[in-house]
């Protein structure tokens, strides 16, 4: 089967499979996931299926067979949640995470990226300067620059009461 000829053979068929998958498993992204994806394996056996002289059903064979798999797989997946019981619940995060986040975001990205290199994953200024590309002495321009920034924003704030508001 050339390029063109399975390019005319997805174009009439692409929709009669998706429809007939779509039967059989009642969810039609899934459907279309499937479908898709045994054009994709078909297409590098587009050769031998020209030789099968059956492309349709071997597309439609594939589909089922990945759709099971996907069933699975997610059948596996839901038994092992209900094995090992609810994962535990999880806090959200606390006011002074978000404040910080929020600094965090103000910051230009390359003094952000420094920040976040140096202080959470605790490199050196010359480890940063070898990731990044950077001299040393520009991280350091970074660092004090964004801790300068930092304390600005994160310093708490006084806000004296308007008696006239």
């Amino acid at each position: 089967m050339t390029v063109e000829e399975f390019e005319a053979f997805y174009e009439q068929a692409v929709a009669r499979l998706t429809g007939q998958l779509y039967v059989m498993l009642g969810d039609l992204h899934e459907a279309q996931d499937v479908v898709q994806e045994a054009f994709v394996k078909g297409w590098s056996r587009r050769r031998q299926l020209d030789r099968d002289g059956q492309p349709e059903a071997w597309i439609r064979t594939v589909a089922w067979r990945l759709a099971v798999s996907r069933w699975r797989f997610r059948r596996r997946t839901s038994d092992a949640w209900d094995r090992a019981g609810a994962p535990p619940p999880v806090e959200g995060p606390g006011p002074e995470y978000v404040v910080l986040i929020d600094a965090l975001r103000d910051l230009p990205a390359q003094q952000r990226r420094t920040v976040t290199l140096h202080y959470l994953c605790d490199l050196s200024v010359e480890q940063i300067a070898g990731e990044t590309g950077q001299s040393a002495s520009t991280v350091k321009t970074h660092l004090v620059r964004g801790r300068v920034a930092l304390a600005d924003r994160l310093q708490p704030r006084n806000v004296e009461e308007d008696p006239g508001a």
